[in-house]
Formats: structure tokens, C-alpha cells, sequence
């Protein structure tokens, strides 16, 4: 989909030089059709690259997105610029009286954290709560699957024994589910992350489908029977350099952790690890639009 962003966002010129369709709010206004409305929670510490890496996979499909980004008024963020925040943001309070066809809620490295000692924890409960009746399908990624396994569904995350960081293989649970059109048997995907979610909660669950696990049966992927809320307890959305960044910060930052699994190549943190899920990352947030934002919302909101 043609996605219309802001004008200056950063993201702006990336997207661009890889062809992905941005249209300016110019052009947007000028096309008769109904765009879709996607509100994403971002809560990760480095904004720029995350909302390049969600825009790039929202963009270059035939319908029309306009995107807002929200963030935390109860939290003051510390590595992306106060400009950059009011210029392309919105709080809670500036949104809650609309209504969106979809909402991605994005992971945040807080996972160390019992959920409700996360500073915005009480803010995101009410933007989880309102989304009930105001949105029409979410989307939420890494820590924001913990955090809406938790609030809607009272499944806690469980603590690991150390950072569980790499490239893993996946198999499909419920391989007619509509999300997961087009994905192979086997697939890849980027996970980091200190926590868990209990499979064996999401297959008792009389709410949830279990869609994909790991081959150790670590929950992948999950969504509620109704398709309101769909989890995915890994990065998709990752760019292929991510986790290797992270795995700088954290040796910088003194933290005993291990390598990320089958990523780089020969296991040598000189060469350039390899994009392998790119086609299933433009598969789930295409699927997800498709045909349970575009085909399930209504076409005027009552």
C-alpha cells in the first residue's frame, strides 16, 4: 500500500531509495478512495529505525495508508530528540476520540520488568482497553505480544535463563490460517529477548490459536479467535544488521551474553549476516491488512 507519512520524516528519503510507494498528502487527498487508518505504538528506544523498518513493510500495495505514530506521555524518552517527537507523534489524548482500522504496538527491551512496574504501563492498559472498541485488528510485536497476552488474555511471560538472541527455524501450527498464507512449512525469523510466553497457556486457552512455534515449542505466533489481536513474540520486522547492533550494545554495555545463533556467517562477527525471512516479514503484515484490517473493517465507522 501506498503509505502517506509526514512530509520530513526521516524515514522518508530510506523508503524512497528502496521503491517503496510514498505519497505525499498532496496526492493522498486527491484519490477518491477510502485510505486505510494505522495507528503504530512505538515503543522502542531507537524510533527512526523502527519506523523505517514497520514503513517498509506497510508500504508498495495498491490501497492507501495514512499512519500516526503515538508515544508514551508518561514515559521521556531518552534516545530519540524531543523534535523529532513533537513533530511526528502523537500522545493517547490526541487520538482517543478517533477510531483506526489497525494498530501495531511494537516490543520495548523492558523485559526485565514485572508489567506493571513499566513506567507507561497504566497508559498502554488504556490504549489496550480503548483498542477493544476503536480498533479494528492489532498487531503486536516482541514485548507488546507479552504485554497484550497478559492484559487481555492473563498469560504471563516467563524469565529465561539468559537472552535467547538469533535466527530460528519456525513450523506452522495452523498452516489454513489466513495469516499465514503463502508461508513454507519451515521458516525463518529473528528473535531477542529475555522471556517467554508458555505454549501449552496459549493452546488452553479457549481464546487463542496457536499459529506457529519454534522447533523447541516456543510460541511464535498467536491470535485470538475473534482476529482482534494477533501476537508475535519475534522480529519479523527486523532488518538484517539488527541483531548483530544489539549484540555491540550489549557487550559495550558490559553484558554477558551470547552470540546471536545462526547469524552471522561462519560465525564470524566480521561478515554480513544474511536477510533470510525477508519474504515472510512482507507476508504477515501483508496478510494482516489484507484480511483482517482492509476486509474486516467497515468502510465508515458508526
Amino acid at each position: 500500500m501506498p503509505i502517506n507519512i509526514p512530509k520530513n520524516l526521516p524515514a522518508r528519503d530510506a523508503l524512497k531509495e528502496e521503491k517503496i510507494f510514498v505519497m505525499d498528502e498532496g496526492r493522498a487527498v486527491s484519490q477518491d478512495i477510502r485510505p486505510l487508518n494505522i495507528l503504530i505504538v512505538n515503543l522502542m528506544p531507537e524510533k527512526e529505525r523502527t519506523e523505517l523498518q514497520i514503513l517498509r513493510l506497510l508500504g508498495n500495495t495498491p490501497l492507501q495508508i495514512n499512519i500516526t505514530f503515538l508515544r508514551m506521555a508518561t514515559h521521556k524518552a531518552k534516545t530519540v530528540s524531543e523534535y523529532h517527537l513533537d513533530n511526528f507523534y502523537k500522545t493517547f489524548g490526541d487520538v482517543k476520540h478517533r477510531r483506526f482500522d489497525g494498530m501495531i504496538i511494537t516490543g520495548a527491551p523492558i523485559e526485565h520488568l514485572q508489567f506493571e512496574d513499566v513506567n507507561y504501563w497504566e497508559e498502554l492498559t488504556d490504549i489496550m482497553e480503548w483498542s477493544k472498541e476503536n480498533v479494528t485488528s492489532s498487531l503486536h510485536v516482541c514485548w507488546g505480544a507479552q504485554a497484550a497476552l497478559y492484559y487481555h488474555y492473563g498469560i504471563d511471560k516467563v524469565a529465561l535463563p539468559k537472552k535467547v538472541s538469533g535466527i530460528y527455524q519456525h513450523r506452522l501450527m495452523d498452516s489454513k490460517n489466513r495469516l499465514l498464507r503463502g508461508f513454507d512449512e519451515v521458516f525463518n525469523a529473528p528473535h531477542s529477548r529475555y522471556t517467554d510466553v508458555p505454549t501449552d497457556a496459549i493452546v488452553e486457552h479457549p481464546e487463542l490459536n496457536l499459529l506457529a512455534t519454534t522447533f523447541a515449542n516456543e510460541t511464535f505466533m498467536a491470535m485470538s479467535k475473534d482476529a482482534k489481536h494477533i501476537m508475535v513474540t519475534g522480529h519479523l520486522e527486523y532488518d538484517a544488521t539488527t541483531l548483530a547492533d544489539e549484540y555491540a550494545r550489549d557487550l559495550e554495555k558490559g553484558i554477558d551474553v551470547d552470540m546471536p545463533q545462526n547469524y552471522f556467517p561462519n560465525n564470524d562477527v566480521n561478515e554480513r549476516p544474511l536477510n533470510t525471512w525477508r519474504s515472510h516479514s512482507h507476508l504477515l503484515f501483508s496478510n494482516w491488512l489484507n484480511y483482517f484490517v482492509y476486509q474486516q473493517t467497515p468502510f465508515i465507522w458508526e
